[in-house]
């Protein structure tokens, strides 16, 4: 008797750990509103807890959405608004067979054209970007998603809608900065 409501105790605990991982939200708070992120830690677990470190440590804080293209994507996560790039860990491995795609609304890591070279920086999809998918990518690797929008997708939508121009040897970069005030951990209660 007391090994079996010990098993279903361990049992509680870990649906309920595994239900608050799933459940999992980070809040952008930027300077055009509130965005509002799912993360998906069952489909792409390396990459979720890489963004939630950088989300604890504050590397978001202060930071810009340094490219903005109104029909593909909005990206953020490594400049400040005077286009200095900030110190990252060490790069992950790429999860994009996670069976997520680059829906409208959905968040998946920036990298170069190296497979693993993803570190701080993310975007959000404005678009249906399937061409980013592994199955789908020119390179076949694609770009991992980690999760969607839930709230503020207005928000996304404004960010994308801003004039921008070059800046320091960038293009694509908002002529006014928009600016990731904070990010925070959140989750369902």
């Amino acid at each position: 008797m007391f090994k079996t409501v010990r098993l279903v105790l361990m049992l509680l605990l870990v649906a309920t750990a595994c239900q608050a991982a799933l459940a999992q939200k980070v809040k952008l708070a930027t300077s055009m509103g509130d965005v509002v992120i799912q993360l998906d830690a069952d489909k792409a677990p390396r990459t979720v807890a890489n963004f939630v470190q950088y989300v604890k440590d504050g590397h978001y804080d202060g930071l810009i959405f340094h490219r903005v293209i109104a029909g593909f994507m909005i990206q953020a996560g490594g400049y400040d608004a005077t286009m200095k790039e900030k110190a990252t860990r060490p790069s992950i491995p790429l999860e994009s067979r996670n069976g997520l795609s680059n829906a409208r609304g959905t968040i998946a890591m920036a990298r170069t054209s190296v497979p693993d070279s993803a570190s701080s920086q993310f975007f959000i999809n404005v678009a249906d970007n399937v061409r980013l998918d592994a199955a789908n990518a020119a390179d076949g690797n694609g770009y991992a998603v980690f999760g969607k929008v839930v709230s503020g997708m207005d928000v996304v939508d404004k960010i994308r809608a801003v004039p921008v121009g070059d800046k320091a040897g960038h293009q694509n970069v908002p002529q006014q900065p928009v600016v990731i005030r904070k990010a925070t951990l959140e989750s369902d209660k």
